[in-house]
């Protein structure tokens, strides 16, 4: 049976391997069949059905569970595709994982060493501030600095609270995901596009969908915690004991949140035009400059905080080691998807490429896609697509999207089809930025909340019960938005 798993994989991936030995310029994603995402699918029905049936087991075995739906999709992979198979999963640690957790963990630690105390009691009041902050800050701080500053002092406010996980569910939706609308320092798809051209003020023009769809939420958790407090009946002045006035300590790790967003910036703006080649993988200077930077932020945050200050925090290295495991063999088994996807009207989800051919269709396809998949080359795969069914240059774009409408016409191409591009890319943006909070592995700090939030004691949804709270209070409003701008 153990050797079936191995061999199975393999008589599979022989059969394109004949056709991919024989095409010459043809990539991998043009001839990778669409099951070859099997492994992919496993890791995330791993995610949510192993929870559910043995949550201690999976909470130890979690790594080894990665690492077998990892190593399941990898050795066939290359074994028959060889060099060119090792290439791509070398590429994507390299390219994105490695600095996809670098990010992470230095906005983890950071992040950990800032502790806010005093009588902060979770009232819907408190706590609908406590988001509208988050939201807020998301887009400035990105939305895994501002989850992780955010969401300890939330749930120290609401320890005495029996409801709770709907007050978490909703810091995903806004402070995780949909805050970090505004700029490329918000989210890595709205980063990419930086990279790719799109002036870095561009994405405040998604300040509309942002407001629209966050108002909404805020107040529809206002209502709904008024309804959970009061059903809890707890008393707003009695047995508090002495109340002690609210302190933030440790806010010199702030310097190094800025820092970290301020490196990740760098590597945007700064390009030396010099590469580290590591075994055919080309890696910018000014990318290794930015983890090393990152690092050494991380390093002076635990270096310079009193270790009592995360105790305080309850902080604990889980939550980043549980994202690293889980997110180590989703990067693996996640190859062929984004290379398939990557292969436009060539490759097995053609029919998904062909299916977008106007903004709604951008938006709802984007999203979707970004729910499951990495939203950032999600991003890129529709924002090359786009371009290219309009005919339009990169650097037209650019240069596009830094004037006024009315002067288009001086750039040698039809206005019409500039204006058609910022109508996709607007729809590309909002829905991969916000359709990342319709799962737990949409956004890298979803599944970070949620393991902060399992530590103190918020029995959280399982994979398939949060999606449960998403389809029915985000879809909804995702309908809404389409109705309204698109």
């Amino acid at each position: 049976m153990k050797n079936a798993c191995l061999y199975i994989p393999l008589v599979l991936l022989a059969i394109p391997s004949a056709a991919f030995a024989a095409s010459g310029g043809q990539s991998l994603g043009e001839v990778l069949p669409l099951w070859s995402v099997i492994p992919f699918v496993g890791i995330l029905l791993s995610i949510a059905i192993w929870p559910l049936i043995n949550f201690h087991w999976w909470e130890h075995n979690l790594g080894k569970v990665s690492a077998a739906w990892a190593l399941l999709f990898a050795i066939p992979f290359v074994v028959i595709y060889g060099e060119a198979g090792f290439h791509k999963i070398l590429h994507i640690y390299l390219a994105d994982y490695f600095p996809f957790i670098i990010l992470l963990w230095g906005l983890y630690t950071a992040g950990g060493g800032i502790v806010i105390s005093g009588s902060l009691k979770g009232t819907p009041a408190v706590n609908t501030i406590i988001l509208v902050i988050g939201t807020v800050l998301a887009s400035w701080m990105g939305t895994t600095g501002a989850s992780m500053v955010l969401i300890r002092p939330l749930l120290k406010a609401n320890a005495d609270r029996k409801s709770k996980v709907h007050i978490v569910v909703f810091f995903i939706f806004l402070v995780s995901n949909i805050g970090g609308s505004l700029t490329p320092l918000g989210d890595p798809p709205l980063f990419l596009g930086f990279l790719h051209g799109v002036p870095f003020f561009w994405t405040m023009s998604l300040l509309p969908q942002m407001i629209t769809i966050s108002v909404i939420l805020i107040a529809l958790f206002y209502v709904i915690d008024t309804v959970m407090y009061k059903r809890e009946a707890i008393s707003s002045d009695a047995d508090e004991g002495e109340k002690k006035p609210l302190r933030v300590d440790g806010l010199y790790n702030l310097i190094f949140l800025g820092g970290i967003m301020g490196a990740v910036l760098m590597s945007g703006i700064w390009n030396p035009h010099v590469e580290l080649n590591v075994l055919g993988v080309h890696v910018g200077l000014q990318n290794i400059v930015r983890d090393v930077l990152i690092i050494v932020m991380g390093l002076l945050s635990l270096k310079v905080t009193p270790w009592s200050l995360r105790e305080a925090n309850d902080f604990t290295w889980f939550a980043i080691q549980e994202v690293g495991y889980l997110f180590a063999g989703i990067f693996m088994t996640i190859v062929p998807a984004l290379a398939i996807l990557k292969a436009g009207e060539h490759g097995a989800l053609a029919f998904v490429i062909a299916a977008t051919q106007g903004e709604v269709s951008y938006f709802w396809i984007t999203g979707v896609l970004s729910s499951f998949l990495d939203n950032a080359p999600t991003y890129l795969t529709f924002f090359t697509s786009a371009l290219g069914k309009l005919g339009l240059e990169e650097a037209t774009i650019a240069q596009a999207l830094r004037m006024p409408a009315d002067q288009w016409s001086t750039l040698g191409v039809d206005p019409e089809k500039i204006a058609t591009f910022v109508k996709y890319l607007t729809a590309i943006s909002v829905g991969a930025v916000f359709m990342g909070a319709n799962t737990y592995i949409g956004n890298a700090p979803n599944f970070m909340v949620k393991s902060i939030a399992e530590s103190q004691g918020v029995k959280m949804p399982s994979f398939f019960g949060y999606m449960v709270y998403s389809l029915a209070i985000l879809v909804p409003l995702f309908v809404v938005i389409t109705f309204l701008f698109f």
